[in-house]
């Protein structure tokens, strides 16, 4: 089996808790409602007989159908939630051929902070109220992971797959459309068959960075480019491309850096690189993590941010503007992203067509005044 599979649980604000009963002799106001916890595992019977309901209204309130009243539901939950009743997956798969799962692939990336986590926490956002639970599969740079979408396909692992870093004609997106097979990427793809999607808009990202160094009085400007093969190392370097020629400055575009370089590299090449003739002196970082180890190799040639040279920064924590404030920073709003992929991949597997699947996230910048 590709990766090891974790299983997780939708984030709620209640923490279930199980219920323990000794045994004890039957007192005389013993309530036979209650007698089912003795027996184990809460079961669907167990809630019926604590409700005074029949079974098959307590799953249809389980299941949230309209025809059971908001009361009712509520009540039902409330009961579930108290004795810890977890519904029984396999019996579900069998009767609505479901298995109430979406998978995540999921990349190890330390350039993008907090990556994993923020998309996590939108996609249990997304979750929380369905009876959908969420599996999380590693996924590794140095691959698409083929294999791994191919084996949740093939055994039925999942209703639905969430996965990023897209490459133009990606291979799992191909193998996904072929088996028409729900999912939502994390990024864009050129293939002309549509599907479901939530990107971040990286041209608009890179051309706005650029063009506040720019105007900041920047002459030359320089961009970290996410790696070649995935798609929006283009659109990067295509809204780079067309701030520098509206501006006719002068740029430059490291051929040995891009998003996935460890920090001591960034570091080492921009200590050398400012040590040479004619540096850049206005750089767009992808991260926090490169924007941070550009500062550490300027700084060890003794140039100072803010005076001999400028950064724009994306941002997706904190961490960065309480570190180093003098560097700008454009957002881009993870939590956000992995809601909106939980929310469309709830709608595909409802079956909506693909074609309304689509958000394209803005960037959210606010610089100061010049």
């Amino acid at each position: 089996m590709p990766g090891a599979p974790i299983w997780c649980r939708p984030l709620t604000d209640a923490i279930r808790r199980s219920v323990s009963v000794s045994r004890i002799d039957k007192p005389a106001d013993h309530d036979p409602a209650r007698s089912t916890l003795r027996a184990g595992k809460p079961t669907l019977k167990t809630i019926a007989e604590m409700t005074g309901l029949a079974i098959t209204t307590v799953s249809r309130a389980l299941g949230n159908a309209p025809q059971i009243s908001e009361a009712t539901r509520r009540r039902v939950h409330e009961v579930a939630a108290e004795i810890g009743y977890l519904p029984d997956r396999a019996a579900q798969r069998l009767k609505t051929g479901r298995t109430n799962v979406i998978s995540v692939l999921l990349d190890p990336h330390e350039e993008i902070l907090g990556f994993g986590t923020s998309i996590m926490h939108g996609l249990a956002r997304a979750l929380q109220a369905t009876p959908y639970h969420l599996i999380v599969t590693p996924n590794f740079l140095d691959g698409s992971n083929v294999d791994a979408v191919n084996y949740i396909i093939r055994n039925g692992m999942a209703d639905g797959l969430i996965f990023s870093r897209t490459e133009p004609f990606d291979p799992r997106v191909r193998l996904l459309l072929e088996n028409g097979f729900p999912f939502v990427t994390h990024g864009r793809t050129e293939f002309s068959t549509p599907h479901a999607f939530v990107d971040y808009d990286n041209f608009a990202f890179a051309y706005e960075a650029t063009k506040r160094l720019i105007a900041k009085g920047r002459r030359k400007v320089t961009i970290i480019l996410p790696p070649r093969r995935l798609t929006f190392h283009q659109h990067m370097l295509h809204g780079f491309m067309t701030a520098v020629r509206e501006a006719g400055v002068a740029y430059e575009i490291p051929d040995t850096l891009d998003l996935d370089s460890p920090a001591d590299t960034i570091r080492d090449t921009m200590r050398r690189r400012s040590g040479e003739p004619d540096p850049p002196d206005g750089i767009t970082c992808p991260g926090e993590v490169s924007a941070l180890a550009t500062i550490t190799g300027m700084s060890d040639n003794g140039f100072s941010l803010g005076v001999e040279y400028d950064i724009v920064g994306k941002q997706t924590s904190r961490l960065l503007s309480q570190i180093q404030p003098k560097v700008e920073t454009i957002h881009e709003d993870l939590p956000a992203a992995g809601e909106a992929m939980g929310r469309l991949l709830l709608r595909r597997i409802a079956g909506e067509p693909v074609e309304e699947l689509t958000l394209l996230q803005s960037p959210q910048f606010s610089f100061p005044t010049p």
